[in-house]
């Protein structure tokens, strides 16, 4: 599963800190069979979130994490420029990853991260905390290949399941 993932922080695309979160995704991906391809740190700046989120769709990746951008700050629009991009939205993956979290803390219930489908692509919008990506990526590891097989590039069924 060719994988990009982006990390979300104004401040880390200023180069104000190191990005932990984005080489936690990246490991995370990896062992759940991902080939993590490109890693990114991106402004919170919808418009680009967006454009880089359509560009990647456009790239043909099958998967697409985002890392961060997901509160309730005034800057947090993650959500917001993935929804832009989603042709059909995938609220159960989202769910269970605040779910997951709100196992370790209630502070997971305002997070507003999304998922869904864009062109043969699944984008999935995860923490921008290193402990809370290992905490949800174990409920996200084991549907990312079910998932990438029934959307598949040319749309539809690839390997006859339901």
């Amino acid at each position: 599963m060719r994988t990009a993932i982006l990390t979300i922080s104004s401040s880390l695309a200023r180069g104000e800190g190191e990005d932990l979160s984005g080489p936690a995704l990246a490991n995370a991906a990896t062992a759940a069979g991902c080939e993590v391809e490109l890693r990114e740190v991106l402004a919170d700046d919808q418009a680009a979130i967006e454009a880089r989120l359509r560009e990647l769709v456009a790239e043909g990746f099958d998967v697409i994490l985002t890392s961060g951008g997901t509160g309730l700050t005034p800057d947090d629009v993650t959500p917001e420029a993935s929804e832009a991009v989603i042709e059909r939205s995938v609220p159960g993956i989202a769910e269970a990853l605040r779910a997951a979290s709100m196992q370790f803390t209630p502070a997971a219930a305002i997070s507003r991260a999304t998922s869904g489908v864009a062109g043969g692509t699944l984008i999935v919008n995860m923490p921008g905390n290193p402990k809370a990506i290992g905490e949800a990526f174990p409920v996200l590891a084991p549907i990312l290949g079910h998932a990438v097989r029934h959307i598949g590039r040319e749309g539809g069924r690839t390997d006859g399941e339901h």
